[in-house]
């Protein structure tokens, strides 16, 4: 009877009204993505500004003060090796001197005074040759004190130029270290700087609107910021070539990309400027989104924005053909 009864409530009205009931409770408890998080206002930015450069003055004048302190420390230990310099010219002279005094003792044999000078002779004489000779000794014996002294002035140089030398490397490290964690903070700033900009033609779902080239330069404006944030982050001394008219189914005569040189005539880059490369191609990599970047080319590898890393490309020949003398950035 039970089971008729449940037989009949699937096939009546009732039973119509719990799956749609059911249906809705499902809906409500399925989880909804969260939101992207919203671009900062340029408010929010500022503030964030503000705190960064405060914290930065502070870094800035540690650093001050730590140069300033290995300024000081570079001249004490350039006296005391200057002092250790002089030191080893009167060590290394009375050295000589004694030497020279061994040997002239050795080959003369031990003090026989009356051989030394001319022999037997009147009591008079014999005094005045004791007292020549005990002469001789007291100069001798002064010569060896005046040589212990001189060693010890010498060992004692030795020993402050050491100590020198070790404030100077600590000195040293405690200043990289300030150096760096100031670079790092300079870095954040930079990057929330950056983010002042608005991005040509972006789409709040992160898609990209084609742009005309434009301006003298023949590029779009997205190329033309991505062209600006790169050279006032890295430099690039040897020139950025962006417009270029052959149509080569690539995207310089489009005005959507730029070359930034590390060298010049098709030279292979200097070790400096293949770091630099490097630094460009990974800060490009790492804003893609933001910036509108669809591609990346360095030293004969590629960086797409779809696939999200990079391969080896086949060998095109050349230095610079092989991009190992610049990266070539191109925008959508």
């Amino acid at each position: 009877m039970a089971v008729a009864s449940l037989a009949g409530v699937r096939r009546g009205p009732r039973w119509k009204k719990l799956v749609a009931l059911a249906a809705a409770v499902t809906v409500v408890l399925v989880p909804v993505p969260a939101a992207a998080k919203p671009k900062p206002t340029v408010k929010q930015l500022k503030k964030e500004l503000a705190a960064l450069q405060k914290e930065s003055d502070k870094l800035i004048t540690d650093y001050y003060d730590s140069r300033i302190a290995l300024q000081k420390v570079e001249k004490t230990e350039n006296a005391a090796r200057a002092r250790l310099r002089d030191a080893q010219e009167v060590f290394d002279r009375e050295a000589v001197n004694l030497r020279l005094m061994g040997v002239t003792q050795y080959m003369t044999g031990e003090p026989n005074l009356l051989n030394m000078f001319g022999g037997p002779g009147a009591p008079e004489a014999m005094l005045s040759r004791v007292a020549i000779a005990r002469q001789m000794i007291d100069l001798q014996n002064a010569r060896i004190a005046g040589f212990a002294q001189v060693r010890d002035e010498f060992k004692k140089a030795q020993e402050e130029l050491a100590a020198r030398e070790e404030d100077l490397r600590d000195t040293v490290a405690d200043l990289d270290k300030r150096k760096d964690k100031a670079v790092k903070l300079i870095d954040r700033m930079r990057d929330k700087i950056e983010q002042l900009y608005d991005v040509p033609g972006a789409r709040r779902d992160g898609t990209f609107v084609p742009q005309l080239p434009a301006g003298e330069d023949n590029i779009t404006p997205r190329m033309r910021l991505v062209k600006q944030l790169v050279q006032e982050r890295f430099e690039v001394p040897f020139g950025i070539g962006c417009y270029r008219s052959i149509r080569d189914g690539g995207e310089h005569p489009l005005g959507r990309a730029c070359d930034f040189m590390l060298s010049r005539a098709g030279a292979m880059p200097s070790a400096k400027e293949i770091a630099r490369g490097y630094k460009i191609s990974e800060w490009v990599v790492k804003n893609a989104k933001r910036l509108g970047i669809m591609y990346v080319i360095y030293r004969q590898r590629i960086w797409h924005v779809r696939t999200g890393s990079w391969r080896t490309m086949t060998d095109r020949g050349g230095t610079t053909a092989n991009h190992y003398d610049h990266p070539h950035i191109s925008v959508y």
